[in-house]
C-alpha cells in the first residue's frame, strides 16, 4: 500500500471520529437546551427526560433514517442515549437564573448548529451521496431535534422564523463544511464551520436578524382590476359552454 493510500485512510479514519465525538457533543448540548425547555414549562421528571432525549435524539435518528445506511446510529450505540441522559439530568439538578439560562440557551443554540450542521454533513458525504442532500441532511441534524421538542410541547418549531436566522445559520455552516470536504480540507471544515456557527449565530440573536416572513406586496389597482376581470370572462366563458 502506498504512502499516499495511508495518508488518505488515516485522514478518512480522523474525521470519521471528529465526527462522532462532535455528534456526541450535539446530543449533550441540545438534551440540556430540553432540559432547559422542560424546567420552563414546569415538567417533572419524566417529562424532563422525554424532552431532553428527543430534543438531544430527534435530529440525528432523522438523518439517519434517510441515510438508509444502517440501523441509526443512537440505537446501535449507547453512548448516544447515554449521553442524552445526562445532558437531561445535569438541567434537571442544576437551578440557575433565567437571565443566566437565557445567556447559556444562546451559547448551547449556537453549539448546536455548529457540530450537528457538521457532522450531518460529513456524515452524508461520507456514506457516498452528493453536495445537495450533504447540505438538506447537515441542515436537518442541526434543526430536526429542536422541532422536534418544540412539536411535543405545543410550541411553534423556531426552524420557522423568528428566532434569529435559526436555520439558515445551520444551512450555511453545512454548506462551508461540503465546501471545504470537495476542496480536500474537511478538517478546516469542521473548525470553520463550527466557528461560523458561533459568530453567525450569536450575532444574529443579538440583532435581532431574521428573514422576511410573507412580504406586503399587492398589484397595483390598474393590474389588479385587469386580472379580475379576464378571470369572470373566463369563468362566463366556461359557464356558457356547460348551459350549451
Amino acid at each position: 500500500m502506498s504512502n499516499v493510500s495511508v495518508m488518505s485512510s488515516s485522514v478518512s479514519a480522523g474525521i470519521d471520529i471528529a465526527t462522532r465525538y462532535l455528534d456526541l457533543a450535539g446530543v449533550f448540548s441540545c438534551a440540556l437546551l430540553g432540559g432547559a425547555v422542560a424546567r420552563a414549562a414546569g415538567l417533572d421528571l419524566f417529562g424532563f427526560l422525554v424532552v431532553g432525549i428527543v430534543s438531544g435524539l430527534g435530529g440525528g435518528l432523522m438523518r439517519d433514517v434517510l441515510l438508509q445506511h444502517g440501523t441509526p446510529v443512537a440505537l446501535t450505540d449507547y453512548a448516544y442515549l447515554l449521553t442524552s441522559f445526562a445532558g437531561t439530568v445535569i438541567a434537571f439538578l442544576i437551578q440557575v437564573s433565567e437571565q443566566s439560562w437565557s445567556r447559556l440557551f444562546s451559547a448551547l443554540d449556537a453549539a448546536v448548529i455548529g457540530f450537528w450542521a457538521v457532522a450531518g454533513a460529513n456524515k452524508t458525504l461520507a456514506v457516498g451521496l452528493g453536495w445537495l442532500p450533504a447540505v438538506l441532511l447537515g441542515t436537518l441534524t442541526a434543526v430536526g431535534g429542536g422541532a422536534l421538542r418544540d412539536v411535543i410541547l405545543g410550541r411553534r418549531p423556531a426552524v420557522f422564523g423568528g428566532n434569529g436566522l435559526y436555520a439558515t445559520v445551520a444551512l450555511v455552516v453545512a454548506a462551508v463544511t461540503v465546501l471545504c470536504w470537495y476542496l480536500g480540507i474537511p478538517e478546516v471544515g469542521i473548525g470553520l464551520g463550527i466557528a461560523l456557527a458561533f459568530v453567525f449565530r450569536l450575532t444574529a440573536v443579538h440583532y435581532g436578524w431574521n428573514l422576511p416572513s410573507g412580504l406586503a406586496w399587492q398589484p397595483h389597482a390598474k393590474l389588479a382590476s385587469l386580472m379580475r376581470r379576464r378571470s369572470r370572462r373566463g369563468r362566463r366563458s366556461r359557464s356558457g359552454k356547460e348551459s350549451s
